[in-house]
């Protein structure tokens, strides 16, 4: 992947979330790293999430990622946590703020399920009408 695709589809991923019972401001730039190289960050200000496609110089914390892990953090699909732990995902600055961060990926995480529960829900809900 290009780093303007890692871009737009980590945008896309982040906006899609409610940071509105996320107080404070954190901002978190994350370097992607491989294929795709860049910087970009993530600020949360006054209950709003903001991506740009710059590198943030008064941050808090900086993210050393791959691209398709950084991805599949943000999808949900792979645990922030896990990822540290596991030395796919490196921190520099503040690490309680980079678990804040962390909390926005975790809100996709229970979206995705939330959503896959209600399309499993839907599709049953479906097939009792159908027998009906």
């Amino acid at each position: 992947m290009t780093y303007e695709e890692i871009f737009a589809k980590s945008r896309e991923l982040i906006l899609a979330n409610n940071a509105s019972g996320i107080d404070g401001h954190l901002a978190v730039e994350v370097d992607i790293t491989g294929e795709g190289s860049g910087a970009f960050y993530i600020e949360l200000k006054d209950g709003n999430i903001y991506v740009e496609p710059y590198e943030y110089y008064d941050r808090d914390c900086k993210l050393i990622v791959s691209g398709d892990d950084f991805l599949n953090i943000c999808s949900g699909s792979l645990d922030s946590v896990k990822a540290f732990t596991n030395g796919k995902l490196k921190i520099e600055g503040d690490i309680d703020k980079a678990l804040k961060i962390s909390d926005i990926f975790n809100a996709v995480k229970k979206s995705n399920a939330e959503k896959a529960a209600g399309t499993v829900s839907s599709e049953a809900e479906n097939t009792k009408k159908n027998e009906k």
